[in-house]
């Protein structure tokens, strides 16, 4: 009796022993499936220094598309006639460089009206010149109650137009502008707008939740205008523009070497200062600075180079916008954290990577916000912790391994990466297209791209990747000339500036 259950008990032995080992190697052929899943991904999202020329070039390509006609291009290479920027920049007509020779020296007090969501800000600006740039700034935000929204155009701008008024009365008495002399105001303004000169322009289609439907199609300037006139307010629009222009605008005014402006935020894009004579689709008089900004709406870009995964296509395809700004969902913080987001709801439906169970919170678009990725990515605790915390706080994943979490700190970094290589391509592009990216005999002018947006201003190995990538793609001399720098609040001090370049005052003396 007793041998039969000593042999019972081996067999049962042997028995549970066979399945510790059947599940190890189960375990063990699942996590070698994950970790074949990530090389796979990194593979897809190759941006080799080739690659990168190749994106580079069809950049330039588009670019000169756009210029040459309308819908010539994805990209929409919008004239936003702004052809003087601030710190008066004249370059020499015909020049292949725009070599500084005379500057205007904005001063005084101008406005600016950023209007691009459920809130408006109204901002005072104190200019004191080139020597003393950006005095003082005052600055207001105000919500806007949900029924203007899907109102009328009378009832939204004269809310705005009675807010403005109420900021202007605050304005302290010695900068009262002279009987006669209106106050200009710069108005940003982040809708879809068909632009028709520096300080008008029609309403194409209304986003962000707004929908009236009778300002479709109307100058939105002269509508403002309207609302001022209703309550007394003596100020002029002197320049209507986007965040993106305001961006070189804002960086001009302190480094005459600026020549683009880059949004990475939550969306992008990017603009620059072209020659005048090389846009074809220009039909007017050649504006006397010889130079005009380009709007690129570059978020539209597409090109059978980019390195697009089925998670990019995805996504794409699940957005709102299918098949529209390609460029923009690979770069943008908008759309990074979804991307390891989808690789890992993948992950852990075909190879268990978070055990037997997916966590219903992993199927939800956009929970995984690209702040919180960036989080992770910088992680340099011993155990992860903070990868673990966010893995358990948004998507309800509890009790992950170290070797887990260094696999998100991996996904994270391919896609932040790739993001940051892709956007270095684009600025390449540019240079490319204005002829910056080398170095000519005799010409070693200073060329500076201005930068705004949380990935560039606060998430950190996406900035360095960025950097590192234009020097690699411009090589050592060329690389020496070209620089990035940080430029907030084109959206704010950047249309006030904008205002000040484009006043009907410019060359009159004080009184």
């Amino acid at each position: 009796m007793g041998k039969v259950a000593v042999g019972a008990a081996v067999v049962c032995a042997c028995a549970a022993a066979a399945l510790v080992v059947r599940h190890r190697m189960r375990s063990s052929g699942k996590w070698g499936r994950a970790v074949a899943m990530v090389r796979e991904f990194e593979e897809q999202c190759g941006t080799p220094i080739a690659k990168l020329r190749q994106v580079a070039d069809a950049m330039d390509v588009e670019m000169h598309a756009g210029l040459a006609s309308e819908g010539g291009s994805k990209l929409k290479m919008l004239i936003t006639f702004v052809d003087n920027l601030p710190s008066g920049i004249l370059p020499l007509v015909g020049h292949r460089l725009l070599c500084c020779i005379a500057y205007r020296d904005e001063k005084g007090i101008f406005y600016a009206l950023d209007l691009g969501g459920t809130n408006f800000r109204t901002l005072r600006v104190h200019l004191g010149g080139k020597e003393k740039g950006v005095v003082n700034l005052e600055s207001e935000e105000v919500s806007i109650p949900p029924h203007l929204m899907t109102g009328s155009s009378q009832e939204l701008f004269d809310f705005i137009a009675d807010k403005l008024a109420k900021f202007v009365s605050s304005e302290p008495e010695e900068f009262h502008p002279p009987p006669g002399r209106q106050r200009e105001l710069g108005f940003t303004f982040s809708f879809p707008v068909r632009q028709t000169s520096i300080a008008s322009g029609t309403l194409i289609k209304w986003t962000k939740g707004f929908n009236i439907e009778n300002a479709v199609g109307e100058d939105v300037v002269a509508e403002l205008t309207k609302s001022f006139e209703k309550i007394g307010l003596d100020m002029r629009v002197a320049a209507l523009v986007n965040d993106t222009v305001g961006t070189v605008a804002r960086a001009r005014f302190s480094n005459p070497d600026v020549i683009a402006g880059v949004i990475l935020g939550t969306g992008t894009n990017a603009a620059y200062v072209e020659r005048a004579h090389a846009i074809p689709k220009w039909h007017g008089l050649l504006p006397k600075s010889g130079e005009m900004v380009i709007n690129m709406e570059w978020g539209n870009f597409r090109s059978s180079y980019l390195p697009v995964t089925e998670y990019d296509q995805a996504l794409d395809s699940d957005s709102l916008n299918p098949g529209e700004q390609v460029f923009e969902k690979m770069i943008s913080g908008m759309y990074l954290g979804d991307i390891v987001r989808r690789v890992l709801l993948k992950m852990a439906e075909e190879a268990d990577f978070f055990g037997d169970t997916v966590s219903p919170k992993l199927r939800i678009p956009f929970i995984l916000r690209t702040p919180d990725m960036s989080a992770m990515h910088l992680d340099t605790s011993s155990d992860l912790r903070v990868v673990g915390n966010k893995l358990k706080d948004i998507l309800e994943i509890n009790n992950t391994s170290l070797k887990m979490r260094k696999i998100v700190v991996e996904l994270c970094d391919i896609v932040a990466t790739r993001g940051a290589r892709l956007s270095a391509a684009g600025i390449f592009g540019i240079l490319k297209k204005i002829g910056r990216d080398t170095v000519k005999a005799g010409e070693k002018q200073k060329s500076v791209i201005a930068v705004d947006g949380g990935l560039f201003e606060h998430y950190a190995k996406f900035k360095s990747s960025l950097e590192s990538t234009l020097k690699e793609l411009l090589g050592g001399e060329a690389a020496e000339t070209i620089g990035m720098e940080h430029s907030n609040d084109g959206s704010g001090i950047g249309a006030a500036l904008l205002a000040a370049s484009h006043s009907q005052y410019l060359g009159v003396q004080e009184s």
